[in-house]
Parts: C-alpha cells; sequence; structure tokens
C-alpha cells in the first residue's frame, strides 16, 4: 500500500479532477467512501454533480476562509493511497477505515477529536483513493504536520499486515526522492522513457564515479550533455550546482533546474565533496600491468577491479559498521562498469547500477571511510573506456560481475542483519540483475572451456575431476560420470598446471579467498578465481589444453598417482623456481 503525498492551495481544481474522467479517461464511477462527518455532499451520487461540486468545495473550505490570512497559503492537503496490483478489492467500507487511520496518524483528524480537519476520501478506481482535507482545524488552529510522510508510511505498513495486503519494506528516509505525477505525465506526454529526474539521477551518480576532484566532476556532467549552473559564494567558492536536460522546459521556455539534493540526498555538492576526500582517486592498487601484452587497458583494469571487490565483500561479510564506505565505492564501480560495458550486457549492468544505488545509503556512517581501491579502479574502468564484448574484454567483464555478483549478495546480507528492509531488497534486486548480464557476458568462455575439457584425453581428465573431488568433497562430483559443469573447472585447472602452477594447491587458495556458500555456480565462481591469481587470459580461446612436450601434462596418468603418492619434495620443483609457488594474491 504505497501512500503519496501533495499539497496545493485549490480545492475546487482538485475535487474537478478527482470526479472528472482523468487524464486518458481512467477514472470511473467517482464517489465518495467516506468525511469528516459521514454526511458531506457526493456529487458521484447527485443529479446535478455541478452544484454539489461547488456545496463540497464550500463545506471542505468553510474554516479556511474563517481563519482568513491565519490559513496556510497551501491549505490543500492530498494523499492518494493505492493498493498492490496483486492485492484483493477492498471495500468501501474498509477504504473509509484506511483513510481514518492515516488522517488519525498524521494528525490531520483524530479520532475522537471534534476540532479535526475537514475531509474527503474518493474513489474512482477500483485500487486506491484518494484523501483530501483543508488544513484549518475547528479552533481555527493549523494542524501539526510534522512528518507527515513518514507517519502515513509506517500505518500503511501495519494495515497492510492487519488487511492481509501484499507488505511492502519499510523505508528509513535515506531514499531518493520520487518523480511526482506531473513529471511522469511530462514524460509520457514527450515521449520519454523515464522522468528528466531520473536520468539526471543516473547521469550526475556517472559523473562522479571515480572521479578525481570538483573540476573533473563538472567536466564529466558537461560532457554528458547536460546544463550546469554552479552557484557560487561571494568569495567565488562554488555552494551547490543544478543540473537540466537539453530541451527540458517548463511552460515559460525556461530550463527546468534540479538541484543535486533534490535528485538524491548524497548527490548534494557537500556530500560529493566528502566522498572526494574519503576515497582520493590515486591509484591505491597495482593494475594488471603484469599480465600479457595484448590485454587492452579495458581487460586489464577489469582485473584489477576484481581484485578490489572481492575485499569488499570479505569486508561486508565481516559485519562491521565501517563497511558502509564500501557500499558507495561499489555503487561507484558499478556506474563505472555500466558506462563502459560491452552493448550485450549493458542494459542489465545499468539496472544493476540503478537498483544498487538504493543500498548504498542507510542512516548508518563510516567514520573511517576509505574508499580508495574502490574509486581508484572505478577511475581506471573509466579512463579506460568502452569494452568489446568478446576476446579478453568479454572474458574479464564475466570475470568481474561474477564477482560483482557476490558482492551485492553480501550487500544484501549487510543491509538485512541491521534492519534496512529497502536496501537489502535492492542489494537483491541488483543481484539478479548482475545474474543476467553474467550468463550473457560468460556464455562463450564457458562454452570454450567446456570444449576444451572434453578435448583432453580421459586419463588427464579424470585426474582433474579426482583432484576436485578432493578440494570440494560437497559438490555433484560423486558418480563416475562427470558434471558437465565442473568441465570448466578440469579445463582451467589443466591450464594452471600448464602454465607451471599447482593445480591443487592453487584450487585451495581459490576457495580460501572467500566463502561460496552464495554462489549460483561454484565451479564458474573458481574458474574466475584461477584465472585471475594464475594470470590466464579470462578468454580462454588464446588458451590450449593439449600437452606439449616437457610439460607435466605430457606425463601418463600413472606417474601422476605415483608422483602424487610420493613425498612433497619428489613430486614439486624445487622451492628456489618462483612458478612452483602459487602467485600472491
Amino acid at each position: 500500500m504505497v501512500p503519496d503525498i501533495g499539497r496545493g492551495s485549490r480545492t475546487h481544481g482538485l475535487l474537478v479532477y478527482l470526479y472528472g474522467p482523468g487524464k486518458r479517461e481512467e477514472h470511473t464511477d467517482a464517489h465518495l467512501v467516506g468525511s469528516w462527518d459521514g454526511f458531506a455532499p457526493d456529487p458521484g451520487r447527485d443529479i446535478d454533480p455541478q452544484v454539489t461540486l461547488a456545496r463540497l468545495t464550500a463545506a471542505l473550505d468553510l474554516r479556511v476562509k474563517q481563519a482568513g490570512d491565519r490559513a496556510p497559503a497551501k491549505h490543500v492537503w492530498h494523499c492518494s493511497v493505492r493498493t498492490a496490483p496483486s492485492d484483493r478489492r477492498l471495500s468501501d467500507e474498509e477504504w473509509n477505515t484506511v483513510a481514518q487511520r492515516i488522517l488519525h496518524t498524521t494528525g490531520i483528524a483524530p479520532d475522537g477529536d471534534p476540532d479535526g480537519c475537514r475531509w474527503i476520501a474518493v474513489r474512482h478506481a477500483e485500487d486506491h483513493i484518494h484523501i483530501v482535507a483543508t488544513l484549518v482545524r475547528g479552533d481555527l488552529r493549523n494542524p501539526r504536520l510534522n512528518y507527515d510522510f513518514n507517519k502515513a508510511q509506517a500505518i500503511c505498513r501495519r494495515i497492510e499486515e492487519e488487511m492481509g495486503l501484499r507488505r511492502l519494506n519499510a523505508g528509513d528516509g535515506t531514499a531518493a526522492k520520487n518523480p511526482t505525477s506531473a513529471e511522469k505525465f511530462k514524460a509520457e506526454r514527450t515521449g520519454r522513457p523515464e522522468t528528466s529526474r531520473e536520468t539526471l539521477r543516473e547521469a550526475v551518480r556517472q559523473a562522479v564515479a571515480g572521479a578525481d576532484d570538483e573540476k573533473e566532476f563538472f567536466t564529466r556532467l558537461r560532457e554528458a550533455g547536460l546544463r550546469v549552473k554552479v552557484r557560487h559564494a561571494p568569495s567565488g567558492d562554488p555552494l551547490g550546482y543544478n543540473v537540466a536536460l537539453p530541451g527540458d522546459r517548463n511552460r515559460n521556455g525556461e530550463p527546468v533546474w534540479y538541484p543535486g539534493s533534490k535528485l538524491a540526498p548524497d548527490l548534494s555538492l557537500p556530500k560529493i565533496r566528502l566522498r572526494l576526500a574519503d576515497g582520493t582517486a590515486e591509484r591505491a592498487t597495482p593494475s594488471a600491468a603484469g599480465g600479457r601484452a595484448d590485454w587492452s587497458p579495458p581487460a586489464r583494469e577489469r582485473r584489477s577491479a576484481t581484485g578490489v571487490a572481492e575485499r569488499a565483500a570479505l569486508l561486508l561479510d565481516g559485519g562491521d559498521d565501517e563497511a558502509a564506505a564500501q557500499l558507495v565505492g561499489v555503487g561507484e564501480l558499478l556506474d563505472a562498469v555500466a558506462q563502459t560495458s560491452p552493448a550485450a550486457t549493458r542494459a542489465e549492468l545499468c539496472a544493476a547500477a540503478r537498483a544498487f544505488e538504493r543500498a548504498t545509503r542507510s542512516h548508518v556512517r563510516a567514520e573511517r571511510a576509505d574508499t580508495r581501491a574502490l574509486r581508484s579502479v572505478a577511475r581506471g574502468i573509466v579512463r579506460a573506456g568502452g569494452a568489446l564484448g568478446r576476446g579478453e574484454d568479454g572474458g574479464t567483464t564475466a570475470m568481474l560481475v561474477s564477482t560483482l555478483l557476490l558482492v551485492t549478495l553480501a550487500a544484501a546480507r549487510w543491509h538485512s542483519a541491521r534492519g534496512h528492509a529497502q536496501q537489502a531488497h535492492a542489494s537483491r534486486q541488483a543481484a539478479e540483475h548482475l545474474r543476467t548480464a553474467y550468463r550473457q557476458a560468460a556464455a562463450t568462455p564457458m562454452r570454450v572451456l567446456h570444449d576444451q575439457s572434453r578435448a583432453l584425453p580421459e586419463a588427464e581428465r579424470r585426474m582433474y575431476e579426482a583432484t576436485i573431488r578432493a578440494v570440494l568433497p560437497e559438490q555433484p562430483l560423486q558418480a563416475d560420470s562427470p558434471s558437465t559443469k565442473t568441465d570448466v573447472l578440469v579445463a582451467t585447472l589443466a591450464q594452471v598446471e600448464q602454465a607451471g602452477h599447482d593445480p591443487e594447491a592453487l584450487l585451495r587458495q581459490a576457495i580460501d579467498m572467500r566463502e561460496l556458500d552464495t554462489a549460483a555456480d561454484v565451479n564458474e565462481v573458481l574458474v574466475w578465481r584461477l584465472r585471475r591469481i594464475a594470470e590466464l587470459p579470462a578468454h580462454p580461446g588464446e588458451v590450449t589444453c593439449r600437452p606439449q612436450t616437457g610439460t607435466r601434462a605430457n606425463r601418463t596418468a600413472a606417474s601422476r598417482t605415483s608422483e602424487r603418492n610420493a613425498p612433497a619434495a619428489a613430486v614439486r620443483p624445487a622451492a628456489s623456481e618462483p612458478r612452483s609457488r602459487p602467485p600472491r594474491r
């Protein structure tokens, strides 16, 4: 049940709309379901609705006229209350009860108070009502409307539970402002897929992602095609900023400006300054520059970002309040990946970034906020430019998205532990979008690895399957017939050994990096961890699994078995050989 509250100054104009046909003839059978005394005139049930409409307006505005100059300028309080599409249809009597409880909770018309404000509740559709009240009491004082929206939300959550309706997540006052009805109608009228407020919010978020300073932030806004107006103090220092979409004008032909704080609570200039100060975008972690020379800059930056994202997930799993800063950094990383992602995954990644935006804000504040590593890799991804959907770019995109999926699930658990219902839900929504994007990005690499595994000699493949069974006893590879999902891990272990690493030791290292309980496919998560820490190409088409002369993969299965049963010194190269040790994380 969703309440939407607004204020106005024209009682008659609002009633004309409520009893009229609506914008698209959507209003049907408009009638009262409740009023302040139960006897208010009902234009929907009278033979002369225009006369009755005038009588109803006069009755509602009676105390406003009596109060004169003491009445508030915007004396009309308007609240629409809507049920979910899946909810049952409430009767008129039930809607009357809903209206009375909202008016009592907000203090507009408390139960048993003869001086409560005058009000009506109009129903012109099956799923919602409109509550209209005039904000002058019988004693000609104004009602106290402190936190009326929050109070209406709270009572709606209770009504949902009592009436068996769909229960929405309780908010905490940190959500971004929703578009108004006027903004929605304007977007629909002008053919825009979303309101200007929503478009600007996303553009500003992407501009701040990894930005080094205010100058770069404002430069990115202008490069994104936005109109920018900076407010300065007499000293010349910036105080704030407003943004507008080109071509978005009001009825007077002037640009429609939105302050950053009206787009989202954390997009005001002071909040952005704090973020820039907390996470100065210096290169805090080494990038994947040690990899192959033919890897593209987008691929290198995505590899570097994967390791940083894994550490953010560990901090979120730790449950410390200081992890709140990581959520902001992860949000910036998602924005950076979304705006530079391949076309095949861009829509889902943008949807994930937009959903996770809600998860970055709560009342938990990190006293020692440090997002340098996350902001650094976000900056690197933006500066590296767009990634292709194929080759190493596509493979590293799948590698990073696989890790970001686990990060958003860790964020959902972190929020759930603190009772942040909306933020936890937003994190799970982001995870669903990331899961879809991952399937799109990983389809080709996983298919290639599956084929490479099947091309291995049978004895060699069984050897790696035995390693997986020993290290991951709970995996579904217990029967003699191998799992097709395990093929991708088998092929990767073969390539790990061909590169000179101990496959079993590296597999254990990949498992110990972080829990795997939330992974939809443990094998694929381990594949990307192994390929990153062993510096294997993320695009497996560049690697062949066929044994080479003189390598360990050229040995027979029998000699492998005997070696595994021999002392470790006889099996592995000497400790002085650098490639015999697992690489540093």
